[in-house]
């Protein structure tokens, strides 16, 4: 059973986590000829501050882009 974790930032719509979803569970079903039921995804979601670039947390260079 393939199992899937996607982590991403914080603040995308449903719709979009719900495409991604189904979109990888296609494509993860066309590449190992398995069946889509057997396919799990987990989308872990995580705040700016706990998500860190180059030393950086995303939140502080965020702010530091809008100045």
């Amino acid at each position: 059973m393939p199992f899937i974790q996607v982590n991403i930032l914080q603040g995308r719509p449903s719709e979009k986590k719900e495409q991604l979803i189904e979109e990888l569970t296609w494509k993860v079903a066309e590449v190992l000829e398995c069946p889509q039921e057997t396919i799990r995804v987990m989308i872990n979601e995580m705040p700016p501050e706990h998500w860190g670039i180059a030393g950086e947390s995303v939140k502080k260079r965020r702010v530091k882009e809008e100045k």
